[in-house]
């Protein structure tokens, strides 16, 4: 194609992680002045930001690069599957280029291979200062991270995304105050292990070292970052928290406002013999005394959490104690994934492989349990007025989420704007609760 301002089609799947590195990419493509179009048609070239962290992500990357391909047929992979591209080029042999995860280099290079750069344009300097966004305006991922030291013998995300490699605390705060800045009334903080952001530079470094910000000497650690962040006026969201314990000392910054009251942190399971298995920390009773004495120290705190069920060995016994985990910890939200094989992990090859029906009818407890704690916490809300972001309104109403609800993995709040008073996408509104079910609320401004 010959086109003075060159097209590029973009799919991006998988987390929030995942979804930063394509802001990164989509932000240097319209820097050099290329054009980002939301199709297959009439576009030089298309990128596709896999995920490959389990089996049906993998699949659902694949089908995507089929579609591109054949919709298009100049197709360039990048992300976690783009690890493996052996897997990928026997199934798409024709995709142009394969990249891994956070190649933001190698992907620009690629393109200007098949699509060279356009000449210089004038109007670049209206690219926003914040870059582009794939969020609503009104809030934004922050990556903090990349990779993970962990090897949990269900994950392959450190073969995919390598070890732990915290961004600079100057870096990750300039970004969020830019963001800040632009609008975003929201920022939720995101990478493969929050808890131990600056572990390793600290490690390199013989210890936390300061650093310069804004004129001010700070430490560079997770603490000091939490506090900065918090000083920016607006709502911030810790996510992926590893249960180490100084996540004991981010508690009172939420209780006092910093933080959100939001915690959102993946225990997996409750069994000592399944978490040992997993390579995961195994004192479930120290984790009950903990949850008890953050919810002294913050009342309102919000805790989310993902487990597994159907782990190779897991005994009805062993399930149990799930069960009996999740009536004690009375958590608010909660996942829960069945155990599925990825090409890589440990647990694949694992003896005492749990039978895929025993998996679903587990999976079914659990949820019909935890939606029984969810519905029964959510009632206790009503008649509560609560601070509520609004995220969409349309003719029945506003759309909205609570400090305990997190965009797209969350409940939702539906309002009912009695007053008539003025409201846009954005603002955080004070809302009465008058109903609430298993997951969502209802309420009126």
């Amino acid at each position: 194609m010959s086109n003075s301002t060159p097209n590029i089609g973009f799919v991006s799947l998988g987390c929030p992680k995942n979804l930063v590195d394509s802001e990164r990419i989509l932000t240097e493509l319209r820097a050099d002045g290329y054009n980002i179009v939301p199709s297959y048609e009439n576009v030089d070239l298309v990128i596709v930001n896999t995920c490959g962290f389990i089996d049906s992500a993998v699949q659902e990357s694949l089908e995507a690069i089929g579609e591109a391909l054949q919709e298009n047929g100049r197709v360039i992979v990048t992300g976690c599957l783009g690890a493996k591209e052996d897997q990928i080029r026997q199934v798409h042999p024709k995709v142009l280029e394969v990249s891994g995860p956070h190649s933001y280099e190698t992907v620009m290079a690629q393109v200007y291979k098949y699509v060279p750069k356009p000449a210089s344009n004038p109007y670049l300097g209206l690219l926003p200062k914040q870059g582009i966004k794939l969020t609503p305006k009104h809030y934004a991922y922050l990556k903090i991270s990349e990779g993970c030291d962990h090897r949990c013998t269900f994950c392959i995300i450190p073969s995919l995304r390598g070890d732990l490699e915290s961004r600079s605390i100057t870096q990750v705060l300039d970004e969020a105050k830019r963001l800040a800045e632009a609008g975003v009334k929201e920022l939720l903080v995101v990478s493969q292990d929050t808890s131990a952001y600056a572990m390793d530079t600290q490690r390199q470094q013989g210890g936390v070292k300061t650093a310069f910000w804004n004129g001010m000497p700070i430490k560079n650690d997770l603490m000091t970052l939490c506090k900065q962040l918090g000083k920016l006026g607006i709502w911030v969201r810790l996510h992926y928290v590893y249960p180490y314990p100084h996540v004991d000392d981010l508690i009172p910054l939420m209780a006092e406002g910093l933080l959100l009251p939001y915690l959102d942190i993946p225990l997996q399971h409750a069994s000592p013999k399944i978490l040992n298995a997993m390579k995961r920390p195994g004192k479930i009773e120290r984790t009950l005394e903990r949850i008890k004495q953050w919810r002294e120290i913050c009342p309102d705190l919000t805790l989310r959490s993902t487990f597994i069920v159907g782990f190779p060995g897991e005994t009805e016994e062993d399930f149990q104690m799930l069960l009996d985990f999740l009536k004690e910890a009375q958590l608010d939200r909660v996942g829960c994934f069945k155990f599925s094989p990825v090409e890589g992990a440990d647990a694949t090859t694992m003896a005492d492989q749990v039978p895929e029906e025993v998996k679903e009818e587990r999976f079914h407890r659990f949820m019909q349990l935890q939606q029984e704690i969810s519905a029964a916490r959510l009632q206790q809300k009503i008649g509560k007025t609560l601070d509520v972001i609004v995220d969409e309104i349309d003719e029945e109403g506003i759309i909205g989420r609570s400090k305990a609800d997190a965009p797209e993995i969350d409940g939702v709040v539906y309002v009912d704007n009695q007053s008539g008073m003025p409201v846009k996408t954005g603002d955080i509104i004070q809302v009465t609760i008058t109903d609430a079910d298993e997951y969502d609320l209802w309420g009126h401004c």
